[in-house]
């Protein structure tokens, strides 16, 4: 039998939260639009003392919990973390864990339960992130506007556009902190300007043939040190996201002209239209003539 212990019956002045009804979370989890990502319950606990939690079956949901003040901590498989201000933490679902409010400091928290086959592949792609202060997410006006949006969306009526709306917002809301290293990333780092810049290159010059050797001589790098931090940040060799983008602005041409596909492989840098038609078939699956076609069917 599952032991679900709680401290506080009777809340934390100036709580907010919506517990939604087994009836509404099943039209959330039938909706064609929302049964991959909803939400069952969410909140906001302000300086709350005493708060405490103990799930040693764990919830049928995960839970995020964002910290904006004070501090607290929770247990997830006996591994303790600390949570302070600006700081959040995704609890899996159906695993052992225990929350609690700091006693001198109670935490302030905006939290809520999700669930869906999408929840699961975010918890984790949240679990497998190792960045150093990941969880560490600078506090935004805007962000706590947002979850007051998504609260007051729950807490207005049941119909079903606007649970869509409010479960969409909570997407989009918890996504900006799951995907927060990526933002971080990009701030500062040499590595990716010079990428940003790279690609702004390559853009300006589809209707060229550029070499490894081209391209390492104009940024002044060598060849293995641009191979390596290209890939790493867009995936692809850097010749391979060449012609990507180059095959990339030939559907742009198929679509909105009546180039042929001769010129069209003159204009992204390729001197023979077969070796463009199969670089492209490479790349779309289906030769420029199928392409273009298709676009009339």
């Amino acid at each position: 039998m599952e032991i679900d212990s709680k401290v506080i019956e009777e809340g934390f002045v100036g709580q907010k939260m919506v517990a939604l009804p087994e009836s509404i979370i099943n039209i959330s989890k039938e909706n064609q639009i929302t049964r991959n990502f909803y939400v069952s319950d969410l909140g906001y606990y302000p300086s709350a003392h005493h708060h405490y939690r103990l799930r040693k079956q764990g919830a049928k949901q995960h839970i995020f919990i964002y910290c904006t003040k004070g501090k607290g901590e929770i247990h997830l498989n006996n591994v303790r973390t600390e949570i302070n201000p600006n700081q959040f933490y995704i609890i899996p679902k159906n695993s052992n864990h225990e929350y609690k409010a700091d006693i001198d400091d109670p935490w302030s928290i905006y939290w809520f339960h999700f669930n869906g086959v999408l929840a699961d592949k975010l918890y984790k792609r949240y679990e497998s992130t190792q960045t150093a202060n990941y969880k560490n997410i600078p506090f935004s006006k805007e962000r706590i506007n947002s979850f007051e949006k998504i609260l007051a969306l729950f807490n207005s009526n049941y119909l079903e556009n606007h649970l869509e709306y409010a479960n969409l917002l909570t997407l989009n809301f918890i996504s900006y902190f799951i995907y927060h290293d990526f933002e971080s990333n990009i701030k500062g780092n040499t590595d990716n300007t010079t990428v940003n810049s790279i690609i702004t290159f390559l853009g300006n010059n589809l209707d060229k043939k550029l070499t490894l050797d081209v391209i390492a001589s104009k940024f002044n790098y060598s060849k293995s040190y641009l191979h390596t931090i290209f890939k790493a940040k867009t995936g692809y060799p850097l010749l391979v996201f060449f012609n990507l983008k180059k095959i990339q602005k030939a559907c742009e041409l198929l679509n909105y002209t009546d180039m042929s596909i001769k010129e069209i492989s003159f204009e992204v840098g390729f001197e023979d239209p077969l070796y463009f038609s199969r670089i492209f078939k490479n790349f779309m699956g289906k030769s420029p003539r199928n392409y273009k076609q298709s676009l009339h069917k």
